[in-house]
């Protein structure tokens, strides 16, 4: 199909590009911004005026398994390409959605102690793009150290989210003076940041590609922004409930708010932010998670961890953007191209994010005038636990391109 996008606000990150122009689409690529090549004529012409015309957002961090409504979400929320991290005993190949590009991680070990190497080769022949332990810590360091070692052979990226599990072991909030006045067992920052530091340790042995996910402390954030001056190659990424909330939002027990990693203070917030703006943090994600009702209707301590976030990644980034006056393009920058170099780094494939010409025609077209109210019945995701339940956020996403087809139409 031959598509004309016309009259919309252009940003491209990628190509430092913020401006009104028209977007041509052929045969599933970008074949030009701004002017119509010879001869082109349009199979669909979709008017963007007063809107924005983006990438397709990447999502590094989205756990939506074989859920048709999750990837529903995903196209409603302009969410073109999500990484799925690996559950910590599957090492199968990776199944591969035809709605939303879906790129898994493979799992660094076999078996629940961890301690044989899972077959990297053979997963990634598979079709995985990195290696992960997802959510639970390879907790032996001289299982984790010939992971890495294996990794670096092959030039394979490792993704890991740093928490010493003994330290974090039995605890739902951040420690603080807050977590002790609700009496919640606290998770010290150290969980983190010496998980960080073993992290960091390894990998400057071993010189391999390290992606360290969903920080949530000020003193990681430096440790990663040490680390990125020495020239190493290390990237990281937060989620979007971190950029925008603290441990004081749990209020009197709110159990949306339990999340993984936890909830810090404003401290750790400003330096989140920080980080963003001087580009030691290369990306936001939703860290999407599919919940059911009852997982979340228990006590705190007792709740499921995790959000649902893919419909809500964009109007995150666009509300930090008016909050901190930040220049849309460096906003939309953290959830396009940043996040797109990261894979493409770890995994060796065509880097997603941008609307270069001949590149995949992935993109997404936002009203950013519109403002709505996150309820259980404007959202499409049966998931519907989040801690922005009852806010009003700005920016709603009205088409997703995949592909070049126009896969969602919210005038439909």
């Amino acid at each position: 199909m031959k598509l004309h996008i016309q009259q919309g606000r252009v940003i491209d990150p990628a190509n430092h590009l913020d401006a009104l122009a028209d977007v041509y689409v052929a045969q599933g690529r970008i074949v030009a911004v701004g002017t119509a090549p010879e001869g082109f004529v349009a199979d669909k012409v979709f008017d963007a005026s007063g809107m924005i015309v983006l990438p397709g957002l990447v999502d590094l961090s989205a756990r939506v398994g074989a859920s048709g409504d999750a990837l529903d979400a995903a196209l409603a929320g302009g969410v073109t390409s999500v990484v799925q991290p690996p559950e910590v005993t599957t090492v199968s190949a990776p199944l591969l959605s035809p709605q939303v590009n879906v790129y898994h991680l493979g799992a660094l070990t076999e078996g629940l102690q961890g301690q044989a190497l899972s077959e990297m080769i053979r997963l990634t022949a598979a079709g995985c793009v990195g290696f992960s332990q997802g959510d639970t810590p390879v907790q032996d360091t001289a299982v984790l150290l010939r992971a890495m070692q294996y990794a670096k052979t092959f030039e394979y990226g490792v993704w890991c989210r740093p928490q010493d599990p003994w330290l974090a072991r039995d605890g739902v909030a951040a420690s603080g003076a807050y977590t002790s006045r609700l009496g919640l067992a606290g998770i010290p920052v150290e969980a983190e940041t010496i998980a960080c530091q073993t992290l960091l340790s390894l990998q400057r042995a071993t010189g391999v590609r390290l992606h360290l996910c969903r920080l949530s402390s000020a003193e990681a954030v430096d440790m990663v922004r040490t680390a990125k001056k020495q020239g190493r190659p290390i990237t990281c990424d937060v989620s979007a409930n971190h950029l925008h909330l603290t441990d004081i939002d749990i209020g009197f027990y709110d159990s949306h708010f339990r999340l993984e990693p936890p909830l810090r203070g404003q401290r750790d917030r400003d330096a989140i932010r920080l980080g963003l703006l001087d580009g030691t943090i290369d990306a936001v994600c939703s860290d999407h998670t599919s919940l059911t009702d009852e997982d979340k209707q228990q006590p705190f301590a007792s709740a499921v961890p995790g959000s649902m976030g893919l419909e809500l990644l964009l109007s995150l980034m666009l509300k930090w953007s008016q909050d901190a006056r930040v220049p849309l393009s460096e906003a939309f920058k953290l959830v396009t191209c940043g996040p797109g170099r990261v894979l493409a780094d770890s995994g060796s494939i065509p880097q997603p994010g941008s609307l270069s010409l001949g590149a995949v025609a992935d993109l997404c077209i936002v009203d950013p005038e519109e403002y709505w109210l996150v309820t259980r019945e404007n959202l499409i995701s049966q998931s519907r636990g989040t801690p922005f339940l009852g806010r009003e956020l700005p920016g709603r996403v009205q088409a997703t391109v995949l592909g070049g087809e126009l896969v969602w139409n919210r005038s439909r």
